[in-house]
C-alpha cells in the first residue's frame, strides 16, 4: 500500500510525492499572496474572484488533507484562531512615540526654524510630506520575513498583542515579498490601520438595520474592529493599513526615510499615496493646501499632514523629547468633528413640504467653520439617537455636507434635557402635518405654504399641468419674493402693472405672459389636478380620477371605500387625496382657482368611457402625423388603457408611426400585434363614442 504521505489529495486530481506536494503548496501561496499583494495593496488585480477563489479552496483542500503541511503566514490562516480570553501586552523595542501637533503656518514655520537651531545650520532641510491617516497606530513585527507578532500603540511603550486580528486584514502580508531586496532578519513596521469612507458608511448602515449601536467615524470603527477578542469579526471588517516607519530593523540599512517608504514597497507593505519630497516650507504650506482641498475624495480619512526630516543620520541626531520625536510634527487640519450642546430643536420646512428638525447648537468650530446649527433628519433619528434639548453631543462636518448630529454624550447630562416631538401643524403656514405609513418624514399640507410656494407655483404652470408659457424660474422667483404671488390663485389676478415693474419684464412680454395666463383657464380637470401637486397623484392618476368624476367638487366630496373602489387607485393615494381636500386653505385655494374662470368640461357618471382600454397596453414607436407622442399617451390613459416604454409579452399593441424603431422587430419576434397610426385612431374613435 502507497504510504500517506508519498500521495496527494485528489482536489487536485493527480497523485504526487512528498516534494511535489509541497511545491504545490508553495506555489499555490505564493499565486495567493501576489494576488493579495495586486488587490489590497496595489489596488490593480490582474485575476477574477472567481479565479482567486478557485487557487484558495485548492489550498485549503490540500492543508485540509494535509494539515502537518500548515503554517503560520499560509493565506489560510488569516481567520480561524479561537477567540481569546484577553489581549496579553507586547513590549514594543523602541518606544512608538506620539506626534507633536502644529495648527497653523506659523507654528510650522517655528518647527522648521527650530530643527535649523538644533543642527546649527541655516540651510534648508529636505521633509517627507504625507497625508496623516486617522486611523489606529499598530506595529508589526516580521522574523525572517513572517509575521510574528502585531500589536497597539498602547501608551507607547506596552501595547495590546492583536497578531490574530491584524493577519485578518489582506493588506497585510502574513509573510513579506523578496522583489529585488533582501528581506530582513528583523523589521518592525509601524502604520495605521483604517476603514474607508464608504466601507465605514455601510458598515453603520448594517449595524443601524440590525439595532446595534452606530460608530461615531471611521476611526472608532477600526478600533472597535481590531479590539474583538474573536477574530472571525474582525474579519468581517473591510480594514486596510498604511506603513509609515520602522522600530528595530536587523540586517538591512538606509540612509533616508524616503529610502524606507520604497523599500516597503517592494517587500509587499501598503504604503499612502500622495508623498511628496519638499526642500522648504512653502512647499510645504503649498502640499497642505493641495491636501485639504482633495481631502474629502481619497476614500478614507486623514485629519493632516506629517512632516519628517528625510535624513535618518539627523533624525537621529534630533532625537526626542518626552514621547514626540524632534525630527517630525503632523501639520493638523481644521477638526471634522466637535462636541457641544443642543440648546433647542426648530423644523424647518422644504420646498416639498417635508420637515426637517434642526438642532441649534453652541457654536463650535468643524471643518475651517463656526457650526451652530444641524440636522437631526427625522422624528426616527431623534428617538434612535435618544436626542433631547440641552444634551452634549459629538457634531460632525466633512466637506460641504450639512452638519449632523452623530452622538450624545449621555454621560454629560444633568436630568435637566427635554424630549422633543414633531409639530402636528405646520410651523410656516399652519396646515396640518402628517407622517405617511411606512415613511420617516413628516410633510406640511398646506397648498400655499410659503415654505413650498416656489415649488408649488413652478409645477402648476408647468406644461403638463396648467401650461403657463414663459412662467419660469427666475420669474416665479421674483412674483412669490415680491409677495405679488401668495398662492397659485393669485397668478390669475395680475395685471401688466404688476408684470412690467419686475426685472427684465418689457410691455411685450408682461402682455404675452399676461395672455397665456388667460388662456390657461379653459383646461381639463385631469390637468388641473395635476396641477395642485397632490402627494402621489400624478398625471395618470389625475387621468384616472378624471375620468370617475363629474367635477372636481364631487371628487373632493368622495370617501376612502369610493377611492379605492377605482381601478389603480390605492391607500396610499386615498389618504393624501382626502387630507389634502380636508385641508381648508386648499378648499379656499381650489374655490378662487374656480372664481377667476379657471374651467373644465363636465361629463356625467360614466358617459366617459374610460375603462374600455382598460387592461390594454400600447408602446409607441416611430413619428406620428396625427398625434404628438404625449397626445397619444394620453388619450390611451384617459380610455384605461397604459401606455409604456418597452415591448414585452404582455404589450397588448405596439403603434407604428413613421420610420419605426427596433421595438416593431421585438413585438413581431414576441407575436405582439402591431397598428399602424390609422389602426389606432380607429380604435380609440371606436370606443370613445
Amino acid at each position: 500500500m502507497q504510504s500517506p504521505v508519498n500521495r496527494c489529495s485528489t482536489h487536485i486530481g493527480v497523485t504526487m510525492k512528498k516534494d511535489d506536494l509541497q511545491r504545490t503548496i508553495d506555489n499555490l501561496r505564493e499565486k495567493i499572496n501576489y494576488n493579495n499583494h495586486r488587490y489590497y495593496v496595489l489596488d490593480d488585480p490582474e485575476i477574477s474572484d472567481a479565479e482567486y477563489d478557485n487557487l484558495m479552496r485548492q489550498l485549503e483542500g490540500l492543508e485540509r488533507d494535509w494539515p502537518e503541511r500548515i503554517t503560520s503566514d499560509s493565506p489560510t490562516q488569516r481567520v480561524g484562531a479561537p477567540p481569546l480570553g484577553e489581549f496579553k501586552t507586547v513590549r514594543h523595542s523602541l518606544p512608538m512615540l506620539s506626534l507633536s501637533n502644529a495648527m497653523d503656518e506659523e507654528e510650522v514655520k517655528e518647527f522648521d526654524q527650530r530643527i535649523k537651531k538644533l543642527l546649527g545650520t541655516t540651510d534648508n532641510i529636505e521633509y517627507v510630506v504625507e497625508p496623516k491617516v486617522d486611523g489606529v497606530a499598530v506595529e508589526i513585527v516580521y522574523e525572517h520575513g513572517e509575521l510574528t507578532v502585531g500589536s497597539t500603540r498602547g501608551d507607547g511603550n506596552i501595547g495590546e498583542g492583536i497578531t490574530q486580528n491584524l493577519k485578518t486584514i489582506r493588506s497585510i502580508p502574513l509573510r513579506i515579498i523578496s522583489s529585488g531586496r533582501s528581506v530582513p532578519e528583523l523589521l518592525e513596521v509601524r502604520g495605521e490601520v483604517y476603514l474607508g469612507t464608504r466601507d465605514f458608511q455601510e458598515l453603520n448602515r448594517r449595524r443601524k438595520e440590525e439595532g446595534e449601536p452606530l460608530f461615531a467615524n471611521p476611526r472608532n470603527a477600526a478600533a472597535g474592529s481590531l479590539r474583538q477578542l474573536d477574530s472571525v469579526i474582525t474579519a468581517k471588517r473591510p480594514l486596510s493599513i498604511f506603513c509609515h516607519g520602522v522600530g528595530n530593523m536587523g540586517g538591512a540599512s538606509f540612509d533616508t526615510h524616503w529610502e524606507v517608504l520604497s523599500a516597503f514597497g517592494q517587500w509587499g507593505l501598503k504604503v499612502i499615496p500622495n508623498l511628496a519630497i519638499c526642500n522648504n516650507i512653502e512647499d510645504i504650506i503649498g502640499y497642505y493646501r493641495e491636501m485639504t482641498e482633495r481631502r474629502d475624495g481619497l476614500g478614507y480619512e486623514i485629519d493632516g499632514i506629517v512632516l519628517k526630516v528625510n535624513s535618518l543620520r539627523l533624525q537621529s541626531t534630533l532625537g526626542a523629547v518626552s514621547r514626540s520625536p524632534r525630527w517630525a510634527v503632523a501639520y493638523k487640519f481644521e477638526p471634522k468633528q466637535g462636541t457641544t450642546r443642543v440648546t433647542d430643536i426648530v423644523v424647518q420646512v422644504g420646498r416639498t413640504g417635508a420637515l426637517t428638525p434642526v438642532a441649534i447648537l453652541e457654536p463650535v468650530r468643524l471643518g475651517g467653520v463656526e457650526v451652530s446649527r444641524a440636522t437631526l433628519h427625522n422624528q426616527d433619528e431623534i428617538d434612535k439617537k435618544d436626542i433631547r434639548v440641552g444634551d452634549t453631543v459629538v457634531v460632525q462636518r466633512a466637506g460641504d455636507v450639512i452638519p449632523e448630529v452623530v452622538k450624545v454624550i449621555e454621560t454629560k447630562r444633568t436630568g435637566e434635557e427635554k424630549r422633543f416631538a414633531m409639530p402636528e401643524t405646520c410651523p410656516v403656514c399652519g396646515a396640518k402635518v402628517f407622517k405617511p405609513e411606512g415613511e420617516a418624514v413628516h410633510r406640511c399640507l398646506g397648498l400655499s405654504c410659503p415654505a413650498k410656494l416656489k415649488e408649488a407655483v413652478k409645477h402648476f404652470a408647468s406644461k403638463r399641468a396648467m401650461d403657463i408659457d414663459g412662467l419660469g424660474d427666475k420669474l416665479v422667483a421674483q412674483l412669490t419674493d415680491k409677495g405679488l404671488v401668495k398662492d397659485v390663485a393669485d397668478l390669475y389676478t395680475l395685471s401688466k402693472e404688476d408684470l412690467v415693474s419686475l426685472e427684465r419684464m418689457a410691455d411685450k412680454s408682461a402682455q404675452n405672459l399676461l395672455g397665456s395666463i388667460e388662456k390657461s383657464k379653459k383646461t381639463t380637470m385631469e390637468r388641473f389636478l395635476y396641477a395642485l401637486g397632490i402627494r402621489h397623484v400624478g398625471e395618470h392618476i389625475s387621468k384616472i380620477l378624471a375620468g370617475s368624476f363629474k367635477n372636481m367638487r364631487d371628487l373632493m366630496d368622495t370617501n376612502e371605500d369610493e377611492l379605492i373602489g377605482i381601478h389603480e387607485i390605492g391607500p396610499e393615494v386615498a389618504d393624501s387625496m382626502l387630507r389634502f381636500f380636508k385641508e381648508n386653505d386648499n378648499l379656499r385655494v381650489i374655490k378662487r382657482l374656480e372664481e377667476a374662470g379657471v374651467t373644465y368640461p363636465e361629463t356625467e357618471a360614466g358617459e366617459r368611457k374610460g375603462n374600455n382600454l382598460a387592461g390594454m397596453t400600447f408602446v409607441f414607436t416611430g413619428a406620428l402625423s396625427s398625434f404628438t407622442r404625449d397626445e397619444a399617451k394620453r388619450r390611451v390613459s384617459e380610455l384605461g388603457g397604459k401606455p409604456t416604454s418597452s415591448v414585452s409579452r404582455k404589450t397588448t399593441y405596439v403603434v407604428m408611426g413613421k420610420d419605426p424603431g427596433s421595438k416593431v422587430e421585438r413585438a413581431r419576434a414576441l407575436a405582439v400585434r402591431v397598428m399602424t397610426e390609422d389602426e389606432f385612431r380607429e380604435l380609440i374613435g371606436a370606443v370613445a363614442v
